[in-house]
């Protein structure tokens, strides 16, 4: 079985994975495949660097994730261009990926955590979707905490995603990691043990 796992910013979505990893679930991790396709000497960076700009590469021959983001928040075209570069790689890697796991491993729950699955509609590749949700006021306190931000600049970052309301909506099962940490186990407990996993 797999499950596609996503959520908003600062929701706890990798709070949620790790609680599934320490159950037995293997991980697929979008974020970490977006990293490697753009490793030095990857087609897939010198694309980046052919369309946004030599100035991207660090000294090392590694991609400037931090300047390339600048470069595009804000900037729709930009990131559209951007997407077009990366998601066909990083899909194709994630669906080997949840492939290779699911013919080694046909008892196991593979978890692929894919931060805009509902933006990129990405929802055909998985059997369900869990969304781990947090009301957006607490999503704004939260990303301000972790990200040292202003409210203005986190309410900004919360407008590029989907509203959280309507990824909880559209869920196959939602985590409310609104509580403590304790509350959110309990939640993972009662869906590993709906759906007998081992």
């Amino acid at each position: 079985m797999n499950i596609g796992l996503t959520g908003g910013i600062a929701c706890g979505k990798s709070t949620v994975s790790s609680m599934l990893v320490r159950r037995g679930a293997l991980l697929v991790d979008a974020d970490q495949i977006a990293r490697e396709v753009v490793e030095p000497g990857t087609p897939v960076l010198a694309s980046v660097i052919e369309r946004f700009g030599v100035d991207l590469l660090l000294p090392d021959g590694s991609l400037h994730r931090k300047k390339l983001g600048e470069r595009i928040f804000g900037d729709k075209e930009a990131r559209t261009a951007l997407e077009q570069l990366l998601h066909p790689s990083i899909r194709a890697t994630m669906k080997a990926r949840m492939e290779a796991y699911a013919a080694d491993y046909p008892d196991k729950l593979v978890v692929v955590d894919v931060p805009l699955l509902y933006e990129s509609k990405l929802e055909w590749m998985f059997e369900q979707v869990m969304v781990v949700y947090v009301p957006r006021d607490i999503q704004i306190l939260r990303l301000m905490e972790r990200d040292k931000l202003m409210r203005e600049q986190a309410e900004k970052r919360l407008a590029s995603q989907m509203p959280i309301e309507d990824k909880r909506a559209l869920a196959d099962y939602v985590i409310d990691n609104s509580g403590s940490l304790e509350e959110t186990e309990r939640q993972i407990d009662t869906f590993w043990t709906e759906r007998g996993l081992l």
